[in-house]
């Protein structure tokens, strides 16, 4: 909407000689309707900003990034402004599935790129080339893995701000005092097997009791598991995408592994915030993702470390996730370039504080600049990015994983033997698939 300003007319007998120089051919009051529409157009002030919302799950250390992104690019310059709305991660994907279904929501939002496949397919979200282009935006700017993931039918959907996964943390005093620590102060570990990876544990175990060698994160069990699996090769499905193919012998030797490390009381079962145990220098090592760098590396009373993690089953692939941002197919032509011109600055400039936050920025410049490689283990972040392995393009993806939460719990809490329990869980899977 334009905001106009008011004008005060100047009423007299003859033109004030300063108006002659802004109203064109102005040599007296003229009544011609004409000349007032012309004279109205000159003096009309400037345009007031495109309101745009923005939608995203972003809480905690990630929401005071992601404000400041907004308000940098607030101020950046006048004719977008963006009002944005933090959403519950819990209910975030209810409400934005609810919004776009209904034609009535935000203008621009967050979506995981594992959350894209069912918008794609109703025709909810819409494919960015040409607009991209008329904001001079280029996805060749981005890491091309990046832009395949987010890219349907050769288009790309969403514009892809990073690529997140998991780091092994590990405490610098624990491994110092069970001798793991090498005088550069990176672990010694033992990671070229799973059984060598174990009694590595079990001599922290007697070296250091009272701590947790190995805090595993077991109330979210699917994403250690998905990384040793890729790890050993694993897939979740067939070439034709068609069936899930989760009960294999890979599987099976990941899920004895930690069952393994359970038993043994090298990690604590019942630990339900494992990400607390580490950061409050109860626990040697955990398995977390980048997002939580700046959490623990800013806390001076944890001497915490990090590095790539345990090469044990065959390969260095893990599983990995990416935050894009989409525009729904129902936002106006004004307000699909607003959108699309914020999006672009999130990514040239907004990525540099993003980065910060600890996600590997998606845009090539930001991701290779020094600015970004001199934050701390930046680099080993870079090498790690190249080995994530990103969801299947499924429509029933959220379902499925869901149901790999949920089965793989039964398993690990419920003392299910494992060989049931993937049976159980592939059927389910296929379910899931199926419908």
């Amino acid at each position: 909407m334009l905001e106009k300003i008011k004008i005060k007319r100047v009423v007299g007998i003859g033109c004030i000689w300063t108006l002659t120089f802004v109203l064109t051919g102005c040599s007296f009051l003229s009544n011609n309707p004409k000349q007032v529409a012309e004279n109205k157009k000159v003096v009309a002030g400037p345009a007031a900003p495109v309101e745009i919302s923005f939608w995203n799950p972003f809480g905690g250390g990630e929401g005071e990034f992601v404000e400041r992104i907004v308000q940098d690019f607030n101020t950046s310059q006048k004719d977008v402004y963006v009002k944005q709305l933090r959403l519950e991660s819990n209910e975030y994907y209810v409400k934005l599935s609810t919004a776009l279904s209904s034609g009535k929501g935000p203008d621009v939002a967050v979506a995981h790129v594992d959350r894209m496949s069912p918008f794609v397919k109703a025709k909810q979200i819409m494919p960015l080339d040409e607009l991209a282009s008329e904001v001079g935006f280029d996805f060749k700017d981005l890491e091309e893995s990046n832009v395949r993931s987010v890219s349907f039918m050769s288009k790309p959907y969403a514009l892809p701000l990073d690529t997140h996964f998991h780091m092994l943390y590990y405490n610098k005093a624990i491994m110092k005092k069970a001798g793991l620590l090498n005088e550069d102060e990176t672990p010694k570990l033992a990671m070229s097997t799973p059984e060598a990876f174990i009694q590595m544990l079990q001599q922290i175990q007697a070296t250091v009791p009272n701590v947790e060698p190995f805090a595993v994160n077991t109330p979210y069990f699917q994403e250690p598991f998905l990384n040793m699996y890729y790890q050993a090769g694993g897939e979740l499905l067939d070439v034709s995408k068609a069936k899930v193919t989760i009960h294999n012998d890979k599987s099976l030797r990941v899920l004895k592994f930690y069952q393994q490390i359970y038993a043994s009381k090298l990690s604590d079962l019942n630990d339900k915030t494992p990400w607390d145990t580490f950061h409050n220098g109860k626990a040697a090592l955990w398995m977390g993702g980048v997002w939580e760098a700046g959490y623990h590396l800013s806390e001076s009373s944890l001497p915490a470390g990090i590095m790539p993690l345990p090469t044990l089953f065959g390969s260095s692939m893990q599983w990995g996730s990416s935050h894009t941002l989409v525009i729904p197919s129902y936002v106006t032509k004004d307000k699909q370039r607003a959108a699309m011109t914020f999006m672009s600055y999130f990514s040239k400039v907004g990525s540099m504080l993003w980065g910060q936050a600890g996600h590997v920025p998606a845009n090539r410049a930001v991701l290779q600049s020094q600015a970004y490689k001199q934050l701390p283990y930046r680099k080993l972040f870079i090498e790690a990015q190249h080995q994530v392995k990103f969801a299947p393009q499924t429509d029933n993806y959220a379902t499925m994983f869901t149901t790999l939460s949920e089965e793989l719990q039964s398993i690990v809490m419920g003392g299910m033997d494992p060989e049931e329990g993937l049976v159980q869980l592939e059927k389910k899977m296929n379910s899931v698939l199926a419908n």
